[in-house]
């Protein structure tokens, strides 16, 4: 596997996994399919850093980060459903994480999916809070990346 920036050839694979990763889950797919927009890749601003997770030349999985002050926001992490849990996300985090301590930042902070919560506790992250989203109530967490 290799992580790299995205590239402008990535756009079609990128919205592709967000899709088909977005509606592996049973418990959001009905709420997506009636909003069809939120299946949509949203654009990213200027500063966001998008890195993928390749295999022999093929996008498997992404993960979009951006700077909120003292730390870096994972904005994004999707995975093609027929690579989960086979280390993509977990290498897309460490490559954020890695990243974060190179910008001097001492925390990685998520708003996590409900049903990803048990993969970011895995990867060590906390919960700090409960915050609404447009889809309802998701954990707010952060990871420890440097002290």
């Amino acid at each position: 596997m290799t992580i790299r920036d995205a590239q402008p050839d990535d756009l079609v694979a990128l919205q592709a996994i967000f899709r088909h990763s977005s509606l592996s889950n049973e418990r959001d797919r009905s709420a997506l399919l009636e909003n069809p927009h939120a299946l949509e890749l949203p654009s990213r601003g200027t500063g966001d850093r998008v890195r993928i997770a390749a295999v022999a030349g093929q996008v498997k999985g992404f993960a979009t980060t951006r700077d909120v002050g003292g730390a870096l926001e994972l904005v994004d992490l999707f995975v093609d459903p027929s690579w989960m849990r086979r280390g993509t996300g977990r290498a897309l985090v460490a490559d954020a994480a890695a990243h974060a301590i190179a910008e001097g930042r001492d925390q990685l902070e998520v708003t996590a999916n409900p049903h990803a919560l048990a993969f970011y506790e895995r990867e060590g992250f906390v919960v700090d809070e409960e915050v609404d989203t447009r889809f309802g109530s998701a954990p707010r967490m952060r990871l420890i990346v440097a002290r």
